[in-house]
């Protein structure tokens, strides 16, 4: 079996700025789905499934200690699901005073949502905007992050507003509706550099409008992959999973990103590794693997 997601927090420097890897909580997903059209024979020998053929994700958020204040990227799947979703997902992402392991890592780092000045989605699905807005104990839904922009592919919330029987199981309005009818959503078209080092980059494929997340510091780069490479076990140009509604596109999305990656010495971040929150990588002649 795989382990359970790693610690709560992790740290390290990009740049001159410090940014902390906060483990959201777990969840477990249909391995057969996480890996498409690769053979389980392949794939277990990777990633160990459980009784039901689930596999241990994690949902790991990164907070950036930035000169125009913190901001956060993803927000995991919040704390307003039923218990037959914690069952089916393996979500256990409970923290204190009725919050999740978001919130913990934040006070864990000294910290409040309050202090939050900005969220940016990769994109809408439950397990990366889940977080984006909270139920209280009176039952009330409001974002979570009170005195933060929220930032997400203008594209992404349409599409996330105007679900088919395929796509609507990944997207739940209460994440997301809130924060627009707050106010305090940015909506961002293509490319854009949010604050200073910080820049949205279309990386579609999971998702039409799914954005990866640059981070230029003092000449070091990290890219926030999210689900373009879930965990490392994705990094072959072919494992591609079976969520995303153009697995081709995701291909041509991959090579680009990762051969760049590669050749510059970026930084990846890997959000739903339950073990390895960063690494640069390498090729071999034949695939993309982590640079040990």
């Amino acid at each position: 079996m795989t382990a359970p997601p790693g610690p709560l927090v992790q740290r390290r420097k990009i740049g001159k700025w410090q940014v902390h890897g906060i483990q959201a909580g777990g969840q477990k997903l249909d391995g057969g789905a996480m890996f498409g059209v690769v053979p389980k024979p392949l794939w277990e020998k990777r990633m160990a499934p459980d009784a039901r053929n689930r596999i241990q994700l994690g949902m790991r958020c990164l907070l950036i200690e930035h000169e125009s204040g913190l901001v956060l990227i993803d927000t995991g799947a919040g704390n307003k699901e039923n218990e037959k979703f914690h069952d089916i997902y393996a979500v256990e992402n409970a923290g204190s005073g009725g919050a999740t392991q978001l919130e913990d890592g934040l006070r864990t780092l000294g910290y409040a949502p309050k202090d939050i000045s900005l969220v940016i989605n990769s994109h809408l699905h439950f397990d990366h905007a889940g977080g984006n807005t909270a139920r209280d104990s009176a039952g009330n839904i409001a974002p979570t992050f009170p005195k933060a922009r929220y930032v997400v592919q203008k594209g992404e919330y349409q599409f996330a507003t105007h679900t088919n029987e395929r796509t609507a199981a990944s997207y739940f309005p209460h994440n997301f509706v809130p924060v627009f009818e707050s106010g305090r959503f940015d909506f961002v078209e293509g490319e854009k550099e949010i604050v200073s080092g910080i820049t949205v980059v279309p990386t579609p494929g999971h998702v039409p409008f799914h954005q990866g997340i640059r981070l230029e510091n003092d000449g070091e780069v990290a890219f926030y992959v999210a689900d373009l490479v879930p965990t490392i076990a994705h990094l072959p140009l072919p494992w591609i999973m079976g969520y995303d509604v153009e697995p081709l596109v995701t291909l041509e999305t991959k090579r680009r990103i990762l051969t760049k990656a590669w050749k510059e010495e970026w930084l990846l971040v890997f959000e739903h590794d339950a073990q390895t929150p960063w690494s640069r990588i390498t090729n071999d002649g034949k695939t993309f693997l982590l640079l040990t």
